[in-house]
């Protein structure tokens, strides 16, 4: 059964546009179906939170009044950033640095804490991800099983966050970086597994069969058929793990799992505004550097040391 009945006494071409023309209505009613839902749907999240809500918001005059939350909360956000920065002044500017980034000492020391917590929980990640990434492909995986256990585990792990494995493990091992780098290297096995799971199932399989043809085994197969296929794409998702776990570590000490995390635990709670602006420009600074050196890196092992030519 064709997809468009012919129409009698019409010529090809204009066989064509009719069905054309049929194809295209049908195509704008679909489009105009999922744009409703799609509304519907983001109107109703919006709803729920609390984008419509409407409350007391206290004028400069000391009255009350009612207010849509989001244009009355909006210039909090601006009295909240400035609060964060200090008053610098061109005359002052060593001093006023100087007070700006006072405990630069201590913030350093936690700095290089909180890259050695991303470093060791990316290698940890890395290894838990790799091993687990092949027997979770569907083209890879010896069996069902195998591959259910592998996709339900690597799910579990990333689905929970980084801040709720910390607590657990900070109840498990006590506060300390041990339990910020175990949180953070499990829910990077979970998320780095699954995206080099998706890379292993869109390699070529002809070098695997060759080495099954061979008389190699699963694992020859996955060492000389897979890998030399996946490993760029692999070192590319790691570097960026990497950043986003340096990014992670910073936060994870919120609950005493080690890092630069306490420091913002302790300004927010201390309502130090600036030092908590300080930390930013330190944790910027770090990630802009982690980048930059990834790209190089990441731009070395794929042979692309050099930009393109104009």
């Amino acid at each position: 059964m064709t997809a468009f009945a012919d129409t009698p006494d019409l010529s090809p071409m204009q066989q064509f546009e009719v069905d054309y023309s049929a194809l295209r209505r049908r195509t704008q009613m679909g489009w105009l179906v999922a744009s409703v839902i799609f509304l519907a749907m983001f109107t109703f999240s919006a709803w729920l939170g609390d984008f419509f809500k409407v409350t007391q918001v206290t004028m400069p005059d000391g009255a009350r009044e009612w207010r849509w939350i989001i244009p009355a909360g909006i210039p909090r956000l601006g009295e909240f950033i400035a609060k964060t920065l200090p008053e610098l002044s061109w005359e002052t500017l060593s001093a006023d640095l100087a007070n700006w980034f006072w405990r630069w000492k201590i913030w350093l020391n936690l700095l290089v804490e909180t890259i050695l917590i991303a470093f060791m929980a990316t290698t940890l990640g890395v290894i838990g991800g790799f091993l687990l990434s092949f027997p979770a492909a569907r083209n890879l995986a010896p069996n069902k099983t195998v591959l259910w256990v592998s996709r339900r585990y690597l799910e579990i792990a990333r689905t929970v966050p980084e801040l709720v494995w910390a607590l657990i493990f900070v109840f498990c091992f006590s506060v300390g970086p041990m339990a910020g780098v175990l949180a953070i290297g499990l829910h990077a096995t979970g998320a780095l597994g699954k995206l080099y799971s998706e890379v292993n199932e869109n390699i070529d399989m002809r070098p695997l069969e060759g080495v099954k043809a061979a008389g190699g085994t699963w694992f020859d197969q996955i060492r000389y058929g897979a890998v030399p296929q996946v490993l760029p794409n692999i070192i590319s998702y790691t570097l960026l793990r990497f950043e986003i776990n340096v990014r992670a570590s910073s936060i994870i000490g919120y609950v005493g799992a080690g890092g630069l995390g306490q420091e913002f635990r302790e300004a927010l709670s201390l309502q130090e505004y600036t030092d908590l602006s300080a930390l930013f420009i330190i944790i910027f600074v770090t990630v802009i550097v982690i980048d930059y050196g990834s790209e190089k890196l990441r731009h070395r092992v794929i042979g692309l040391e050099k930009g393109p030519s104009a």
